[in-house]
């Protein structure tokens, strides 16, 4: 045995035709990337964010923004809607070249609007239920029919999340999160 090597452990056995460099790689996932959106798809979905930015803008501006050294409940939200319309249109502005990253819509693309129904049920269901359980059907729907768990580790994730977020923000930070518990 030689002194380099270790005992139990073979050799990789590749072929060396099937190693590939990394132009060729570069070459291979091109040509099985999907066709680009295309200026008139990245406007529209830029136009879509800028949207929900300005509305995000509009809806804490109504909640009060406060000042930095005492914010008042709209302040991140405004934050976050800015750094959203701002993002938005930059990508207006990219977005109009042919959007070379941008890919066309697809069946997946309906994840996200998926995800988004979801999250939105989950915010007018916690005042009325808590955070637990609609936090828990978030959880599970998006691991089981939007990651493709299994039912058992869906499961399991889910409880183990909405555990974790219980034990950091109620017990350890004492947040006033509507709850069941």
């Amino acid at each position: 045995m030689r002194a380099d090597k270790a005992p139990h452990v073979e050799e990789a056995a590749i072929p060396e035709e099937e190693i590939l460099t990394p132009e060729q790689l570069a070459a291979q996932w091109a040509a099985e990337a999907p066709e680009p959106a295309g200026p008139v798809a990245n406007t529209v979905s830029s136009l879509f964010g800028l949207a929900l930015g300005v509305a995000g803008l509009l809806l804490s501006l109504k909640l009060g923004l406060g000042t930095p050294a005492e914010p008042r409940p709209g302040m991140w939200p405004f934050v976050v809607s800015l750094v959203v319309a701002v993002l938005s249109v930059v990508q207006i502005v990219i977005g109009r070249t042919g959007g070379k990253d941008g890919e066309k819509f697809s069946s997946y693309s309906w994840y996200a609007a998926i995800g988004f129904a979801t999250l939105i049920g989950m915010v007018l269901l916690m005042p009325v239920v808590g955070f637990e359980i609609p936090s828990l059907l978030l959880c599970f729907i998006w691991m089981r029919w939007l990651g493709g768990e299994s039912w058992r580790s869906a499961t399991m994730y889910s409880i183990l999340i909405v555990a974790a977020f219980y034990a950091i923000f109620i017990a350890a930070l004492g947040t006033t999160i509507p709850r069941l518990f």
